[in-house]
């Protein structure tokens, strides 16, 4: 970044960045630039067009050059920042933890719709979060489901810290219990008790690991992606495992690769679920496998 066409205004970086971004292969050099620079300097997108002629000192410019730096080495936006928007709530990350993605709202919005179409009744109902990561199903679940507590599992510690500061940051954390286990093994011990089980595990497989961006082979947590040579190692056995842990009326919702939704499909019909439905997302792709149980038997 050089001076001699005048001084770094938020408009010169603007442009300048976006350029340098693309020539390093970024998919949305603009917006990444803007979300940046806003960020640094405590303003809005908007805030930022309202500040195009505004000059930044040499502090502002090393900070932002740093981040920039980092944009350009594929890091994520959100490890930048530190932060992510999940269901329109802020959660801090770290590559300690998968990014929340638009996607797994999906699970979160057919968990939702699940659990209020039961009765209600007088006394709190439990729910599962399996593989929390940043712990943005598990906080946004308590958040909108005033009755609700939340058993939330994942097996990495470092990733269970980050769930905790996020649900104290949306003050549901005397709501939540953070357990450190493989897949639904605290959840057994406790018996059939849980009306509604979401788990957002690894479904990679293998030729889709390989595939992805720099941002996520080079950063994201590889233990929160890959799930096998065909993706569904860890889908398979919690599959098998809830019906031990699901009330009669319950259901284990997945967030799946829409590929894997007749193979997911088969793997219910075989864990003993008959009710079986797959719900699409934005894009009409199957995104969430919805896995109930007939309560009577019939």
């Amino acid at each position: 970044m050089t001076s001699a066409d005048g001084p770094w205004t938020v408009l010169r970086l603007l442009r300048w960045t976006t350029e340098y971004l693309a020539g390093k292969g970024i998919e949305s050099p603009r917006l990444d630039a803007e979300i940046l620079l806003a960020d640094l300097l405590g303003l809005t997108r908007v805030g930022l067009y309202l500040n195009f002629d505004r000059p930044l000192d040499p502090e502002e410019r090393a900070g932002f050059k740093e981040r920039v730096r980092r944009r350009a080495a594929r890091e994520p936006v959100a490890y930048i920042l530190g932060r992510k928007e999940f269901h329109s709530l802020d959660f801090q990350v770290s590559p300690d933890v998968l990014i929340p993605r638009p996607e797994t709202e999906h699970l979160v919005e057919e968990t939702l719709a699940l659990v209020r179409d039961r009765p209600a009744g007088p006394e709190p109902y439990w729910l599962a979060d399996v593989g929390t990561g940043s712990g943005a199903v598990a906080v946004t679940l308590a958040r909108n489901l005033a009755q609700a507590r939340v058993l939330a599992v994942d097996v990495s510690p470092a990733a269970l810290d980050m769930a905790r500061i996020n649900a104290r940051a949306h003050q549901v954390e005397d709501r939540i219990e953070f357990v450190q286990g493989d897949l639904l093994a605290p959840l057994l011990s406790r018996g059939p008790v849980f009306i509604a089980i979401a788990a957002n595990l690894p479904y990679l497989s293998d030729d889709r690991f390989r595939d992805m961006a720099p941002e996520i082979l080079r950063y994201e947590p590889r233990l929160a992606l890959w799930g096998g040579i065909d993706g569904l190692d860890l889908i398979r056995r919690v599959v098998v495992q809830a019906p031990q842990a699901l009330r009669p009326e319950g259901a284990l919702l997945l967030e799946i690769d829409p590929a894997q939704a007749e193979a997911v499909r088969s793997l219910a019909g075989q864990a003993g679920f008959d009710r079986i439905r797959l719900a699409p997302d934005l894009a009409g792709r199957d995104r969430v496998a919805v896995l109930e149980r007939n309560p009577s038997g019939g």
